[in-house]
């Protein structure tokens, strides 16, 4: 497997498609957690009064919880962040993988098609991020890992990913702040 790894890792077209994907699923937590670390709710109705089994009501109910409810938008703010950072992207990769899980049970749980494939979608991604790492992580799961390995992707290590990162973040931080306050 880490032959087959390394071999695609290899090709720029793969490391492109990583740097993006990186990018992709954490401007995505960045963007949501905005909200939840403001104190706002999800939707921008209340679902208190919705049937209990639904999913609006449960939003509603985290958003209830309060410093739950900014836990999760700090969580999902450092996930984003890490990823998008690309120097600490492993490690964002396996902090947005159990939040990302997390999420895709919750919409297992409700009847919400359209969410599911997303929810499920984004959780491939991660794993697949998961797997491209697999060079560094292997020394936390295997018994025996044997050498590391770094499969030399000089492309996709400059540094300009990082500060595109970064610039991205930043980016998406200040259009939901300035969406935020013009919603007010």
């Amino acid at each position: 497997m880490e032959k087959l790894i390394s071999k695609i890792k290899q090709s720029k077209i793969i490391q492109i498609f990583t740097i993006f994907l990186r990018y992709l699923l954490g401007g995505s937590f960045v963007y949501a957690s905005i909200f939840k670390i403001q104190g706002r709710r999800f939707t921008p109705e209340s679902g208190e009064t919705a049937s209990i089994d639904s999913l609006s009501h449960f939003f509603e109910a985290m958003y209830q919880s309060g410093i739950y409810w900014h836990f999760i938008g700090w969580g999902q703010f450092v996930a984003g962040f890490l990823l998008m950072s690309q120097i600490f992207s492993t490690l964002g990769a396996l902090v947005f993988f159990p939040i990302m899980l997390n999420i895709f049970i919750i919409t297992i749980s409700f009847d919400s098609t359209i969410i599911l494939i997303i929810t499920f979608l984004m959780l491939l991604a991660n794993i697949y991020l998961l797997l491209w790492d697999w060079n560094r992580l292997k020394f936390i799961v295997l018994v025996q890992p044997h050498n590391y390995v770094d499969n030399n992707t000089e492309f996709s290590k400059r540094k300009v990913w990082t500060y595109l990162g970064v610039l991205c973040s930043l980016i998406i931080l200040l259009i939901r702040i300035l969406n935020t306050k013009s919603a007010n």
